[in-house]
């Protein structure tokens, strides 16, 4: 058991360097609390990898991966929406703050779960298991895949504290639409170039937005400051 959950560990940690997952967990870092995001992406892939070991241990069947990815793609298209959004206020601040804690921790780890069905990390998880100790091979490959992310989560925490509240959610809705983009076309069009192609659009079309956003309230500040000028000078 102990060689499978360090052969699995070293594996794992190894693939996930880079991966999607890393921006994923530095993305939600941006916006949420590091406990938070790190439980998020704990609970989801322990399941994801119990599921994995199972599939390689036990079942020797494949999963749907091409749907799971669509529906997954579809669901980060709707946190990018809901990070536009903003959380919404109320009066009773206790009450506001553990709703959104609440809600944070369930967006975490259904996104995680989702991205990771079909994910290489998985299917490495699905390998591992078909040849050795499968309880090892879970706890491995779970404890590799949050050491590799909470990396991420602590750049993206850092980079919270330094970056204006604005950027920080226009940056991290477009995110969430490029995985939403890569994620969708990788179940509808799989073993092609268009989940690339799509993030590349999304990218190009996002920038497009942020510059006109950006002169147009470059526009409207200027007759301000002409006025406050001109105010100045008249006293």
């Amino acid at each position: 058991m102990l060689s499978a959950l360090l052969l699995s560990f070293a594996v794992i940690f190894v693939a996930e360097l880079g991966d999607k997952s890393q921006l994923m967990a530095m993305t939600f870092a941006l916006r949420y609390k590091w406990y938070v995001v790190i439980g998020g992406i704990t609970v989801a892939t322990t399941v994801v990898h119990l599921v994995s070991v199972a599939v390689g241990h036990f079942l020797g069947v494949s999963i749907p991966t091409e749907a799971i990815s669509i529906v997954g793609g579809l669901a980060f298209v709707v946190f990018g929406l809901w990070t536009l959004r903003g959380d919404s206020l109320s009066d009773d601040e206790g009450a506001k703050a553990s709703r959104v804690t609440k809600s944070a921790f369930l967006a975490i780890a259904s996104a995680f779960f989702l991205a990771e069905l079909g994910d290489k990390t998985m299917l490495a998880t699905v390998t591992l298991a078909a040849d050795n100790d499968w309880v090892g091979v879970w706890i491995g490959s779970t404890v590799g895949m949050v050491a590799a992310d909470a990396l991420a989560i602590v750049l993206g925490a850092v980079l919270g504290k330094h970056l204006p509240e604005p950027m920080i959610q226009y940056g991290a809705a477009i995110l969430f639409f490029v995985f939403g983009a890569v994620l969708f076309f990788e179940g509808l069009m799989p073993g092609t170039s268009a989940p690339y192609v799509a993030a590349a659009v999304v990218v190009a079309i996002s920038a497009l937005v942020v510059a006109a956003a950006f002169v147009r309230r470059s526009r409207s500040d200027a007759p301000q400051e002409v006025e406050k000028r001109s105010t100045t000078e008249d006293v």
